[in-house]
């Protein structure tokens, strides 16, 4: 009996499986997706409520799935789907100081500096950059997280956001202008 080797199944394949009702295949496709998701929602300040967001995401994916036209990434429709559920979390919140970005405060573990300065410094410029990010308009901090936290192009950006491809250039060059200012101002204050 020959064995073939298993080949990794593309997005694509995946939802069109679970269209036909094949829960296996939506589940590769949560497995694959779920790490993004929950780093879309934190960065989109979900905070502690990020799996909950997330988990409310997917539900709602495989309930839509037939809506899924497949212009974009399958990754690019979920995380705007995920972007949707953060909002309506911040819409349903009575306090809205919980816009917490927790992975983009807390340093990878990849940094090991020998040098305890520049982790110090390190630290210091993650805290600045955080803290200038929470001060920036919801929209700013959001075409900031998917074009540099999350690593989304312009086309997966405006997916996700809901936004033309050109609001997306424009945004992203005018919250990178005020990000620059506001990082600006606390070296001016701190430095």
């Amino acid at each position: 009996m020959r064995v073939r080797p298993e080949v990794p199944l593309d997005d694509d394949v995946l939802v069109t499986r679970a269209r036909a009702g094949d829960l296996e295949a939506y589940d590769l496709l949560v497995a694959r997706h779920t790490a993004s998701a929950y780093r879309t929602a934190v960065l989109l300040g979900a905070g502690s409520d990020s799996e909950d967001v997330v988990q409310e995401a997917f539900v709602k994916g495989y309930r839509k799935l037939s809506r899924y036209r497949g212009e974009s990434s399958f990754r690019s429709w979920l995380l705007a789907i995920v972007a949707n559920e953060t909002r309506n979390l911040h819409r349903s919140r009575t306090r809205r100081d919980g816009l917490v970005l927790r992975a983009a405060a807390n340093p990878p573990p990849e940094i090991a500096e020998d040098d305890a300065v520049g982790a110090v410094l390190a630290g210091e410029r993650r805290a600045a950059l955080v803290a200038a990010l929470r001060q920036l308009p919801v929209r700013d901090r959001e075409v900031i997280v998917c074009r540099f936290f999350l690593d989304l192009g312009e086309q997966e950006t405006g997916v996700m956001l809901g936004w033309p491809r050109g609001t997306v250039k424009s945004r992203t060059s005018r919250a990178l202008a005020k990000l620059r200012a506001l990082l600006a101002d606390e070296a001016v204050h701190h430095g």
